[in-house]
């Protein structure tokens, strides 16, 4: 007859090892796809609720969108219209490549030039509300799409 002690594949501490190993293991793919996933979807919906304010129907810009770019978001290279369509277009694209995780860290770099751009001509004293973007877009160019990703699906890197 064999006791617990007999057969090492059973001993209590092994389990618990073998346990603490696998709990660990989840812990950092729940923690680092998770983390991955929050960014994406937080620092998405910002920049697209914002886009959507900027059109009526699926893409059309509207009138009081060319008034900011012409009065209160004013670039000193790029000429009103230019800027509308192009902040626009950035609004909805970029945020939509993040929820789907694909094109990652070039979406994410995206927003931040983006960001950048906001925080030097346009807004300079939000810097508090730009650096948190800033920090959840420093998450997803660093870390990618994580394992909920087309990129992580697609292989791309």
């Amino acid at each position: 007859m064999h006791s617990l002690s007999d057969t090492p594949h059973k001993h209590p501490s092994h389990r618990c090892t073998h346990w603490s190993r696998y709990v660990e293991q989840l812990q950092g793919l729940i923690n680092d796809s998770l983390l991955s996933l929050v960014a994406r979807l937080g620092i998405a919906a910002i920049f697209f609720l914002s886009g959507r304010t900027k059109v009526e129907g699926l893409l059309s810009i509207t009138p009081s969108t060319y008034e900011l770019f012409r009065t209160e978001y004013v670039l000193p290279v790029l000429s009103p219209w230019l800027a509308a369509h192009l902040a626009t277009y950035a609004e909805h694209l970029f945020p939509l490549l993040l929820v789907l995780g694909l094109f990652t860290r070039f979406a994410g770099l995206a927003l931040l030039g983006m960001t950048l751009v906001i925080q030097v001509f346009v807004y300079p004293d939000a810097w508090p509300t730009h650096l948190s973007w800033a920090g959840l877009l420093l998450v997803v160019i660093g870390r990618g799409g994580g394992r909920w990703s087309l990129d992580r699906y697609l292989g791309i890197r």
